[in-house]
């Protein structure tokens, strides 16, 4: 089974860094800008429609996201249709298009 691509995971850092740069997201109940590994971890998980959550070392918790290097070229694909669309509803401004990413592989 086929593995993402290379310009796939171009796709996927950039739109997430869109996403940490433009959209405040609530943590510990606080509005902030996130990074792009925690929209990753976001979208990862709201794609799923799964959490896993851990008990921290010094208490809290810890959630578990899903490793996008083990991606299928399709689920990789799903991805980042979601991440257009959590995108989309926020009005984020992308700073790379998919016709982009083709023309620089």
């Amino acid at each position: 089974m086929s593995r993402r691509t290379e310009a796939q995971n171009n796709l996927m850092w950039s739109r997430l860094t869109d996403l940490a740069n433009q959209v405040p997201w609530n943590v510990n109940g606080k509005t902030q800008l996130i990074s792009p590994n925690d929209w990753k971890e976001i979208t990862t998980a709201g794609l799923r429609k799964e959490q896993r959550i851990a008990q921290g070392i010094d208490g809290g918790f810890v959630v578990l996201g899903a490793r996008t290097s083990r991606m299928t070229i399709s689920e990789m694909q799903q991805l980042l249709d979601f991440i257009d669309y959590v995108g989309g509803e926020h009005k984020v401004k992308w700073t790379l298009d998919t016709e982009q990413l083709c023309a620089s592989s």
